[in-house]
């Protein structure tokens, strides 16, 4: 479905991706983390063909830089910054859905759900709405099509709580026939959405995990880390974990992660990435 072809990018001399090899297929529903500068945006953006890079990308078998009219009606997007728009908002939706060949209510449907007024707005310019209203309103537009592809940057960065749960239902919905990509800080909150992890670090794939899906909500996973020397930082990071240590030397370590937690915690470890030699989940048999 997704394809990254030794992928790099670099703005004047500062390389922010350096050689991306990543395949993603149908039905994945992956998380991209990373630190901020990590890559996550300029990876997203060459995916919608908004940037020209060395290597290839492709999204079944399309290019998007050259072929960006075909690939965009196989993609719903959520940016990370709201575009300047000054269009009324009920212009906005129908335009967004004649392009996808939508209903516009469906969108609208979804606002509602989100609890955005939108009988309120309609008449209101784009750029004059809060955070919160125009994230609201681009996830609105991203779900109410039916794309094969979702792509979504910080989602749900200006959501407030409830309105953060309902998206995260509407993404459940939207599991079982459409493949996502997903960057976000809170790993947490995605953690029950996803099979996939892989987090981005200086432009580089460092951490690239599949989540076995037979992890129950209940279930229970035996951790175990090694590093290659004693670190500090790590060693208090685990033991916020309740993770003991094997050795005197302190660069073994065990403990018990509940099965939600795995996304969460493998976020942690990668941010150790330097000097980690082995870290494994293991389910533990009921």
């Amino acid at each position: 479905m997704i394809k990254f072809n030794q992928v790099s990018k670099s703005f004047r001399r500062a390389r922010i991706l350096d050689g991306i090899e990543l395949q993603v297929g149908l039905g994945e529903r992956v998380a991209l983390i990373g630190s901020n500068g990590a890559g996550k945006t300029t990876l997203i953006r060459c995916l919608l063909g908004e940037y020209t890079h060395d290597g290839e990308v492709l999204i079944q078998g399309r290019n998007p830089r050259l072929e960006r009219t075909q690939v965009l009606g196989l993609i719903g997007f959520v940016p990370q910054l709201p575009p300047p728009l000054k269009m009324p908002v009920g212009q906005l939706i129908n335009f967004s859905a004649a392009l996808c060949n939508t209903e516009p209510q469906r969108m609208l449907d979804i606002a509602i759900r989100l609890g955005l007024e939108v009988d309120s707005i309609l008449a209101r310019p784009f750029n004059k709405l809060s955070g919160g209203m125009k994230q609201k309103l681009l996830i609105a537009i991203a779900l109410g099509r039916d794309a094969k592809v979702l792509v979504m940057d910080e989602p749900a960065a200006n959501l407030d709580p409830q309105a953060r749960k309902i998206f995260f239902e509407l993404l459940a919905e939207r599991a079982e026939n459409a493949t996502m990509l997903i960057s976000s800080h809170r790993i947490n909150e995605v953690s029950a959405l996803v099979n996939r992890v892989v987090e981005l670090d200086m432009g580089k794939v460092v951490l690239d995990e599949s989540i076995a899906e037979d992890v129950s909500l209940t279930g229970m996973l035996t951790g175990r880390v090694v590093s290659r020397n004693p670190e500090p930082a790590l060693a208090k990071a685990l033991a916020l974990w309740n993770f003991r240590t094997l050795d005197d030397a302190g660069t073994e370590w065990v403990g018990e992660i509940p099965g939600p937690d795995r996304l969460r915690f493998l976020g942690m470890v990668s941010r150790y990435v330097a000097v980690v030699s082995h870290v494994s989940l293991t389910e533990i048999n009921p």
